[in-house]
């Protein structure tokens, strides 16, 4: 027992470790675990190593239970033509590539086209954690990054089912060879052992029938039982059960556990007890996949790699030149542009996580030699170890050369004139402008992103390049005869600096600025802007003026506690920005300054506590409007 509580300990000190450590560098936590794993491999040593591996890999069997949770039908049939056709092309040309390198170089074709299929797969956790922190999964890449992963996800199920039909005859002979001597100490239950072919299929249609029926009709009765008891844990007990039953089940019948927690998941999507299954089952399947992945580091044969090292690093640069070169293609067939073609290739290029579990399935089904398949595994390994590097490629040299492209020409002809000229036109910007124009005032619309100018004219909205900050640019936009500027640019110490150009330059232009925050607000009022909103301020007035009305407050009284909050802003405001000039440029908010806006929030909370009841009268007749004027408060 002693000996299980030390493995344990420095397998969760090594993760404790690693992990962090990789994400602050920008590794992600994939590659953490692996680094993990080569670290302590050599201390634990191959044995235990391979014994829980085995406990480990059912963290993939959560993996795939989630990955059903998220397939929707209605959400597939919107992404049908990516899913499909960017999906199931670059599947489709990467293992045909790979298969036929495979043939060229003498291997069988069973053993080629699993080869072929193994690095067709590219690494779901490393690619979809690298986008949510770089903030790139919304861009076009990134959405049709997602579409190939996803597809890569749902194909890993068939994939499981064809592989064990590609078995090798004489692994075949020695493994049943194998199992002959070992069943003497040990017999794997089995519902199937012995059955003749038709039986063995019906008690296979049975069982993926009993998932499907059974999830469908018999899991909402169930999940209702366990909910009214109102305890968590119970819940939690069930959701665990539930995937590890069906795993089980799986195992009896000859299947593999993955598909079956996969069939349950897509079966589960649509219930409302989804959300609840993947907050339970989330934590379990993350730290049993971090131990998978620790499990696959630790497992690397370092005496392999070194008598092998030219061929791992050869296949490895080869697997990834040719995903790149397919997943290129299909950028340009599919007419993906300019940064996000390569963002889409490069994040891609990689094998993944999943190419552990096939191979590690491979073993297990005869499929794939143990000392091929040790080479692969180094090959994936390597692969994800150099896709931050990848990143960091399309961080630091393609993304800065397209942005430059994108924005190294000259600044558009201003052939049009107007009382006011709109700098930075993003969702702040175009609002306004769309609301001057429908009152009938020409607006001269700048904006220093390319992009940005052009989809605006997609859509008939006259606008034009240029960085509004350069004089030359403000004067043929015709500033000497405007009336107003509006500055929403998104560069805080640019519009201060316009402010003041403006405002010394044109000082019969009127200045309306957007304020990023309160601070923001004090600089652009001291550059002399005439009138100043901060970006948010009144859409969060209006939200918790909501909030108070869908809790039961009545909409006369939340809208007459919406105003006497800005009231009490507004009687604070210039002594709030006094203080704030006064002070120095590095103590701006000063002891006094935190003091008087403790003072304003306490006065603010007092307020709200003993608004007046003689109110109570107007409440009953029914809501009061806000005055008209009610933003004239806010005018500097």
């Amino acid at each position: 027992m002693t000996g299980y509580f030390i493995d344990a300990f420095i397998y969760l000190c090594a993760a404790v470790v690693a992990v962090p450590l990789a994400k602050r560098f920008g590794l992600g936590s994939v590659l953490g675990y692996l680094v993990a794993g080569v670290v302590i491999g050599p201390i634990v040593g191959s044995d235990k190593t391979n014994n829980l591996q085995h406990f480990a890999e059912f963290g993939v069997v959560m993996m795939l239970f989630l990955v059903g949770l998220e397939l929707e039908p209605r959400k597939l049939w919107e992404m049908r033509n990516r899913l499909i056709g960017l999906g199931g092309l670059q599947i489709g040309l990467t293992t045909a590539i790979i298969t036929a390198g495979g043939l060229f170089f003498g291997l069988g074709w069973t053993v080629a086209l699993t080869i072929g299929l193994i690095f067709a797969l590219s690494s779901t956790a490393i690619v979809l954690q690298t986008f949510n922190e770089k903030n790139l999964t919304k861009t076009e890449g990134g959405r049709n990054a997602f579409s190939v992963l996803l597809f890569q996800d749902i194909a890993v199920i068939p994939m499981l089912a064809l592989l064990p039909l590609l078995a090798l005859p004489e692994l075949v002979a020695q493994a049943q060879h194998a199992v002959g001597e070992a069943a003497q100490h040990h017999e794997e239950l089995s519902l199937v052992a012995g059955l003749p072919g038709w039986a063995y299929g019906s008690v296979l249609l049975l069982a993926i029938g009993f998932v499907g029926v059974g999830g469908h009709y018999l899991s909402r009765p169930l999940f209702r039982y366990v909910a009214s008891s109102g305890l968590r844990e119970i819940f939690v007990a069930t959701s665990l059960m539930l995937v590890i039953g069906i795993a089980a089940l799986m195992s009896l019948v000859g299947l593999s556990p993955a598909l079956g927690a996969f069939l349950a998941g897509v079966v589960l999507a649509n219930s409302e007890f989804r959300h609840e299954l993947e907050s339970n089952i989330e934590p379990f399947k993350g730290l049993l996949l971090g131990l998978f992945f620790i499990t696959v580091g630790a497992g690397i044969d370092f005496t392999i790699l070194g008598n092998n090292l030219l061929l791992v690093v050869g296949l490895t640069l080869a697997v990834m030149f040719i995903k790149a070169l397919v997943l290129y293609l299909l950028a340009l067939i599919f007419k993906i542009k300019n940064s996000d073609r390569w963002l889409f290739t490069l994040s891609l290029a990689q094998a993944g996580e999943f190419g552990f579990v096939l191979l590690s399935f491979t073993i297990q089904n005869n499929v794939l030699p143990g000392d091929i398949a040790k080479i692969l595994s180094l090959v994936v390994a390597l692969s994800m170890f150099l896709t931050p590097a990848l990143f960091i490629f399309f961080d630091k040299v393609i993304l800065p050369k397209f942005e430059q492209t994108e924005n190294d020409r000259e600044a558009d002809e201003i052939t049009h004139k107007g009382s006011v000229i709109i700098a930075g036109v993003g969702r702040f910007g175009q609002m306004v402008n769309r609301f001057l124009r429908a009152n009938k005032i020409e607006t001269v619309v700048l904006d220093s992103q390319i992009s940005q100018v052009d989809n605006l004219k997609k859509i008939n909205v006259k606008s034009f390049y240029g960085d509004a900050t350069q004089p030359d640019l403000l004067h043929t936009a015709g500033i000497n005869d405007a009336a107003m500027l509006v500055i929403a640019i998104d560069n805080n110490e640019a519009a201060i600096e316009l402010t003041k150009y403006v405002k010394h330059t044109y000082p019969h232009v009127k200045i309306f600025a957007r304020a990023f925050d309160r601070g923001h607000h004090f600089e652009l009022k001291h550059a002399g802007a005439d009138f100043i909103i901060s970006e948010t301020y009144h859409s969060a007035l209006e939200l918790g003026k909501e909030a108070l009305i869908s809790l039961g407050v009545h909409p006369y009284k939340a809208e007459q506690k919406k105003a006497t909050l800005r009231r009490l802003e507004l009687s604070y405001k210039d002594s709030l920005y006094d203080l704030w000039r006064n002070n120095t440029e590095d103590s701006k908010y000063s002891i006094h300054f935190r003091e008087l806006f403790i003072e304003l929030e306490n006065a603010i909370a007092k307020a709200m506590k003993s608004e007046n009841t003689d109110e109570q009268a107007k409440v009953e007749r029914g809501w009061t409007p806000p005055p008209k004027n009610y933003l004239d408060d806010f005018k500097d």
